[in-house]
């Protein structure tokens, strides 16, 4: 079994957390979780996702910024942009440089959508499997992304997400490597705003999505 728990010194020195994990030693994939800013990887679509990757011995790069807490109280927007984004990055090089992988996959949520984004326009990622979960679809390089990336990926949002757009969201079906849903009465934390087990229908539904996403590559 693999565990490593560490952290990196990040954008203007603020320390970043990461886990590496999973059941063998010598796994070829590699799944990169970017978590938003309030739905982090114990949220539950990061949790029961990697419940399944686990089981299917393939490794889990969870990046645990914090842009929520005291230390980044004075940042602009723009600088959350910048920090998540070269967060990010400086973790997941650091990981790939004592390990070899071979499959990449990204999952992004949110805020981690804007890293997302920026990753995959490096050489070795144009390959990568990627699921997009409320991406931001009103940043424009969020949605360029979307629209023109090369990879496979599966983007899924609800229709009572502030961020979304009638008019934004159609414009992913311009992408033929992509697939879309739409989540009727679900929120930016793809929850019902009002009714607890419709929320659970939600989940199970996007869990199971997921799951048959990915699962011809495991």
């Amino acid at each position: 079994m693999k565990f490593i728990s560490k952290s990196i010194e990040g954008y203007k020195g603020i320390k970043i957390p990461y886990k590496l994990y999973g059941k063998t030693e010598d796994s070829q994939d590699l799944y990169i979780f970017l978590p938003g800013s309030g739905y982090t990887v114990n949220s539950p679509v990061f949790h029961y996702t990697s419940g399944i990757l686990f089981n299917n011995n393939k490794d889990i790069l969870e990046i645990n910024y914090s842009y929520k807490a005291d230390l980044y109280h004075e940042f602009s927007k723009e600088e959350i942009i910048k920090a998540v984004k070269i967060d990010s990055r400086l973790v997941i090089d650091t990981v790939l440089e004592t390990n070899t992988y071979k499959n990449f996959y990204f999952i992004g949520k949110s805020l981690g959508t804007i890293a997302m984004s920026s990753e995959l326009r490096r050489e070795k990622f144009k390959e990568s499997k990627v699921i997009w979960l409320t991406p931001l679809l009103n940043l424009d390089e969020v949605i360029d992304t979307i629209v023109n990336s090369g990879n496979k990926g599966f983007c899924i949002i609800g229709d009572e997400d502030e961020i979304y757009s009638e008019e934004l969201f159609g414009r992913l079906k311009q992408n033929t490597n992509l697939m879309s849903k739409l989540i009727p009465s679900a929120n930016h934390s793809l929850d019902h705003n009002s009714d607890s087990i419709i929320s659970i229908d939600i989940l199970k539904d996007i869990i199971t999505d997921i799951d048959t996403f990915l699962s011809e590559d495991y």
